[in-house]
């Protein structure tokens, strides 16, 4: 940040800053002029915002090192406790479908009392929940568990959607999210790395211990960095920030939302695609178990690989699409080539179960992985294309409720499909190959032209 830190309240009243900032050029010239030097000398681009993203990348990197230690363990946990597929496909979907609900509760606490407090909330209660494993000896004692580690989380995405919606203009919006979404994969590959050592160390339930301990580094961090940033960010970054059309602040009735169709493309989309990271989450380390023989100790080099390459494609995602709007390319274009472009690149993930060679296989799920970061970091921003800041929140909980819950019935089906045909992962993976173009089109058929829902007015809506 610049050394001339003038913050947007610092401007003498004469002075006023519009979404696109014109000054006034009568009384309080020389004011004005200070000011205007004021904001020039601080280049937007290397504001707090970035601090914000940041802390963001952070929690979504703890936020799925939390979730996948169970996945990783899984293998040796079933192998150890007997769990059935079955069990195993039921334990996890607990997670998924507490993690709907609370998707639901959670929108709308983040628009109600503010990102800084309801993200507090939320990390103390997943990691709570993480270190709960650990107390865990049952397959009933672990479906508790990971349905209070998928409350907590569930306030995970819509507090950062948010957070990025107050922080970023909309043409920043989708790196912002690609590169905080990125910790997804960071976690995933942080966690295969962690866990099998600790495991091996000391026992698998110090590793739900330690890795759920990380939530409280983290908010300390968050508790001393987090403000509004009309109390951190410079003028000049407010003013960029603030760049788009100014929006009314009031809560909307979270019922009336159901009303527009842009709910309904969000909620669809998400529906059909999130239950396939959910797969790869929980189903991956199992896949190369079964397929090849991959145990514990040799599982973090495959799954390392196939989440770094998605990390690139959160990021890049993320980038394509604002990339093509600053190009002049319209809101609707650009996104929805950056979608469509994702989509198809997932396709051949149904080829995954027929690879004769390990490392095919791997490259396979690491393109359909990165396509799938891609496409989250581009669908997530399409939440706040469609809505004003005081209802993203909501929003994003409902298409995180549709998501969930879509995980809940996928992840039952795979457990009962694997018991019903042996262990062929060939019929999932074809599910998991076609979901995204399904979801692009229906996507498209409801939302043609990706416009904003009218809230005020409900005969204009959708």
């Amino acid at each position: 940040m610049a050394s001339n830190p003038t913050r947007l309240e610092e401007i003498p009243a004469t002075t006023s800053v519009a979404a696109d900032p014109t000054f006034a050029s009568s009384a309080g010239a020389s004011a004005t002029a200070e000011a205007v030097a004021a904001i020039e000398d601080v280049p937007p681009r290397f504001g707090y915002r970035w601090t914000i993203c940041a802390l963001l990348f952070a929690a979504t990197t703890i936020n799925y090192i939390d979730r996948q230690v169970l996945g990783i363990l899984a293998p040796t946990l079933q192998r150890d406790l007997g769990w059935t597929e079955t069990q195993y496909g039921d334990i996890v979907s607990w997670f998924s479908f507490a993690y709907a609900f609370g998707f639901l509760g959670m929108g709308r606490l983040l628009d109600r009392v503010g990102v800084r407090k309801g993200f507090a909330a939320a990390i103390v209660a997943w990691s709570l929940a993480a270190m709960s494993h650990a107390l865990a000896a049952t397959a009933a004692g672990f479906s508790y568990a990971r349905a209070a580690l998928g409350l907590g989380e569930s306030g995970n995405f819509p507090g950062a959607i948010k957070a990025t919606a107050e922080w970023f203009p909309r043409k920043e919006r989708a790196l912002a999210t690609g590169i905080f979404n990125a910790g997804s994969n960071v976690g995933a590959i942080a966690a295969p790395m962690l866990v099998p050592w600790i495991t091996l160390a000391w026992g698998w339930r110090a590793a739900f211990v330690a890795t759920g301990a990380l939530g409280f580094l983290w908010l300390a961090f968050w508790l001393a960095l987090y403000r509004r940033p009309e109390q951190r960010a410079s003028a000049a970054e407010l003013a960029h920030i603030r760049s788009d059309p100014a929006e009314r602040t009031e809560h909307v009735p979270w019922l009336s939302l159901l009303r527009h169709r842009q709910t309904w493309a969000f909620f669809l989309a998400k529906g059909l695609t999130d239950p396939i990271w959910w797969f790869y989450l929980y189903w991956l380390p199992k896949f190369l178990d079964a397929r090849w023989g991959i145990k514990l100790a040799a599982v973090a080099l495959p799954l390392v690989a196939i989440y770094l390459v998605a990390d690139v494609g959160s990021v890049f995602g993320g980038w394509l699409s604002s990339a093509l709007i600053k190009r002049g390319w319209t809101v609707n274009r650009a996104r929805k080539t950056a979608l469509l472009a994702a989509a198809l690149l997932i396709v051949p993930t149904m080829l995954a179960p027929r690879a004769t060679n390990l490392w095919v296989a791997v490259a396979i799920v690491s393109v359909a992985a990165a396509a799938h970061q891609w496409w989250s970091a581009n669908l997530f921003t399409t939440a706040s294309d469609m809505f004003p800041r005081r209802a993203v929140g909501s929003v994003v909980g409902i298409g995180g409720f549709a998501g969930a819950m879509g995980g809940v019935l996928f992840q039952r089906a795979t457990g009962r499909i694997l018991e019903a045909t042996g262990h062929n992962y060939g019929i999932i993976f074809m599910i998991c190959g076609l979901a995204y173009v399904t979801a692009w089109v229906i996507m498209h058929a409801i939302v043609p032209r990706l416009q904003p829902a009218r809230l005020d007015g409900e005969t204009a809506a959708g």
